[in-house]
């Protein structure tokens, strides 16, 4: 995968486009991103209570999981969103590359 935790992306399509948002967690196996601020669910949790009688519970809003194909990396130095290419450094490593200015991200 391509985007990685911490990289800044936008949403390219779906409810929430032209969001843009920092990645919290990235699920490799599913092709999922979960994404700050974007794609934001209401969850019903059962109230209980806790220490020293503390309630929590109800309705919750958390972001859910996105699909990897509906974002984009943006740049960090141009700040518009970017395909993402690789390529191989003078170590043998491999090296994230952005498509649009062909600099390492």
């Amino acid at each position: 995968m391509r985007i990685k935790k911490g990289d800044t992306v936008q949403v390219i399509t779906g409810k929430d486009r032209g969001v843009r948002g920092r990645v919290i967690q990235a699920y490799p196996e599913a092709d999922k991103l979960l994404v700050e601020g974007v794609n934001r669910i209401k969850k019903h949790t059962k109230v209980s209570t806790g220490l020293r009688g503390a309630k929590s519970g109800g309705i919750v809003t958390q972001e859910a999981p996105i699909h990897v194909s509906n974002v984009m990396l943006v740049d960090p130095e141009d700040h518009l969103p970017t395909r993402v290419g690789y390529r191989r450094d003078e170590e043998g490593r491999k090296v994230r590359v952005s498509k649009r200015t062909g600099k390492d991200l």
